[in-house]
Order: C-alpha cells, then structure tokens, then sequence
C-alpha cells in the first residue's frame, strides 16, 4: 500500500515513525460536525493513521461548533449513528463522545485539557485540515493549547490553503477528494445520487431517515 509523505513543517522532511514495543498509546482525534460523515473523511483518517503508526484513530462529533457561522446540524444522534455504520468495517477507527456527552460549544482547548489528564499515558494527535490550520490564530486559547503535554496538531494539506503555520504542525499529503458533508446534503435534497461519496449503510441511513431532504 502506498503511503503518505509526512512533513515535520513545510521546509523539512520526516520519515512516519514505526510500531515499536513499549512506546506510548498513539490516538489520533479527527473532530468535526460529520453531518454526514463521508468517504473523503474515512480516507484522511486511515491515511494519516497509517502514515503517523497511529494505534486508533477517533471520530469525535462535536456538541456544537464554535464557528462564527454556525452549521445547522441534525440531531448528535443520528450523525453520530452514520459514524458508527460507517466506521464499523476498520478496526483502526473508533468514536471519541466526549464532546456530546459535555453538550454546549466544543472547544478544542477544553476537550483535549480532560483528555490528557485522564489519559497520561496518551499522545494525542488532533487532524485538521490545511484551510482550519490557517485559521488556528482565532482558536479559543490556542497558545495553551499548543503547550499542552502529549498533544500535537496534524495537518492534511489542502489547495488554496497556506500549509504553513507558526504553531507546530505535523503536516500529511493525503489523496485529494474535493466533495464535503455541504455537498452531499446538497445533493440530497435535489435527489441526486450520493453513491461512493458515503458508505452504503450511511446512504441506507439517510434514506430510511429521510435526512436532508430539505
């Protein structure tokens, strides 16, 4: 299988580390609204799993996101539903509730701050892709969250981003797929196909439920 170039930061090149024995446990966060969750999000979290020798790779849902132009998301139920279908044929994946369980806004800083002290045997790698790194400077105490112990950014490099930041980032060439969660509710709800832009089961799913159709 083909694997990802990893880049340390965008002047350096880093080789992905190896499973060894006795090393810490290695999770990798992906969080996101995931409504609904899709094929292009499964790809970015077995690439970078499998590029950084990840040990899992958690999906977490957020409550409500702490956008200034807040997505209108369906019930955390039934997204978080779709993820399970969708994630339940990689033994690499798994689900991160933490954040709807909390409820409210899901900030980053909050989240992983618990997650840390619950877990110190933990490293975590949070995925984001290209264009949020650029919005990093507007994150809800990113300087502290930065200086947290165990904790790294993981950015997928997207076009039209910058690719680059001050703050450390752990940078990951993934395959591009260009759809989003907009467009397949978009698609939806003209009647248009959404074949191997989602899993089969999240298709069925949306369609039993009649999600998005309006």
């Amino acid at each position: 299988m083909q694997r990802c170039r990893v880049f340390a930061n965008p002047q350096s090149r880093v080789q992905p580390e190896t499973v060894s024995a006795g090393r810490r446990h290695r999770v990798g966060i992906y969080g996101g609204t995931f409504n609904p969750i899709h094929n292009a999000h499964l790809l970015v979290a077995d690439q970078v799993g499998q590029s950084l020798s990840l040990d899992q790779v958690r999906f977490m849902p957020d409550a409500t996101p702490p956008h200034v132009d807040k997505k209108t998301a369906i019930a955390a139920d039934l997204r978080l539903a779709m993820i399970k279908l969708a994630i339940k044929d990689n033994p690499l994946f798994a689900i991160e509730e933490s954040e709807l369980q909390r409820g409210g806004v899901s900030y980053t800083y909050d989240t992983m701050k618990k997650m840390i002290e619950q877990h110190p045997t933990t490293d975590y790698y949070f995925i984001i892709g290209g264009d949020m790194v650029d919005y990093l400077p507007k994150w809800h105490r990113i300087d502290e969250l930065v200086r947290l112990p165990r904790f790294h950014f993981v950015g997928v490099r997207r076009p039209g981003a910058k690719n680059e930041s001050v703050y450390p980032v752990i940078w990951v060439d993934v395959p591009l797929v260009s759809f989003s969660s907009t467009d397949i509710r978009r698609r939806v709800a003209q009647g248009l196909p959404i074949r191997y832009m989602v899993p089969d089961a999240v298709a069925a799913f949306i369609k039993e439920h009649h999600l998005y159709h309006e």
